[in-house]
């Protein structure tokens, strides 16, 4: 059996084996495969192990011999699943990998929000409080979040993840997800809709995943709900926001701050709105990428093709 990587590099930078997948078969990896590059190196392929290099319809359509696409990723928004489906082919993703990291991440980002601990560090380090009068001193609000109301959009593992966090904190919790509005979910939290949940909220977190109906949920009417005092993160996906509606929100102080780990375009333009909008924190796209994270998902990875080779269906998503 054939296999391709197409974009090793940001799982396997060089600290973890590849050795799971490559006792699976006749294993060729790279770090990165250019636009224009995709069919000619998955041309041999029986299996094409992807994260965010695109494999849509024409590539699809292009590569006759290929039998199954493994995703490096939970998010399965690079792969056209119905042009895979037509043809037969398995795509097969990864759920749960990284629930405890974005969890962690999605809070490193609202207590830099309202901690500014990293601003701080950084005031200090600059000799701030070593010219300082006082025995302390702060720039900006400090803010509590016992209390605060964190709205989670997309009630899967992740959110539950999010939300059980968040009552640790004293923060009460409400959802919105696809089915059930109007109700509450099998834990007791209520269920809204999306537009009273950005309404109410506190602080807005999203943990969903970027499908067609889901594109720009967050979008600049729902943004305008928003309450002045309220934070807004993403962990999820850059095309769940209208960007520019957010940056301008943010430039305007109609909500209190954003904290992001994903953008729509990634590496994001050097212009981009969100670059140098006010009380707006930027990772690069991290929430996923603890040593501990990546190697599962390359277990998981090694055994979706196990599975695969067996007969076994195992984390399909384009039945």
């Amino acid at each position: 059996m054939k296999i391709v990587v197409l974009d090793a590099y940001t799982t396997n930078p060089g600290d973890l084996s590849w050795s799971p997948i490559k006792l699976l078969g006749d294993c060729s990896i790279h770090d990165r495969t250019p636009d224009g590059e995709t069919v000619a190196r998955a041309a041999a392929a029986d299996v094409v192990i992807t994260n965010k290099t695109v494999l849509d319809r024409r590539t699809i359509e292009s590569l006759p011999g290929l039998r199954a696409i493994a995703l490096l990723s939970t998010g399965t928004n690079v792969v056209d699943l119905a042009a895979a489906r037509e043809r037969g082919i398995p795509v097969m993703n990864v759920p749960e990998y990284s629930t405890p990291d974005v969890a962690q991440a999605t809070f490193a980002l609202l207590l830099e929000l309202t901690n500014r601990t990293g601003h701080h560090a950084a005031l200090v380090r600059n000799g701030a409080w070593s010219r300082c009068e006082d025995f302390c001193f702060w720039e900006g609000e400090l803010v509590e979040i016992a209390g605060l109301t964190l709205g989670v959009v997309g009630y899967g593992k992740i959110g539950r993840a999010v939300a059980a966090v968040a009552r640790a904190f004293g923060m009460q919790v409400v959802a919105s997800r696809r089915t059930s509005m109007g109700q509450a979910a099998d834990d007791g939290t209520p269920l809204l809709d999306l537009d009273t949940l950005f309404a109410e909220a506190d602080v807005v977190s999203l943990h969903c995943p970027l499908t067609p109906e889901s594109a720009k949920l967050a979008s600049a009417g729902r943004i305008a709900r928003m309450k002045p005092t309220a934070y807004f993160l993403n962990t999820a996906r850059g095309g769940l926001v209208d960007e520019p509606a957010l940056a301008e929100a943010l430039h305007a102080g109609r909500i209190a701050g954003a904290g992001l780990d994903v953008l729509t375009a990634e590496p994001p333009a050097a212009d981009h709105p969100l670059l140098s909008a006010p009380n707006c924190i930027i990772t690069p796209h991290v929430a996923w990428a603890t040593r501990k994270a990546r190697e599962r998902l390359i277990l998981e990875v090694a055994e979706n093709i196990r599975s695969f080779t067996a007969g076994r269906d195992r984390n399909l998503v384009n039945r």
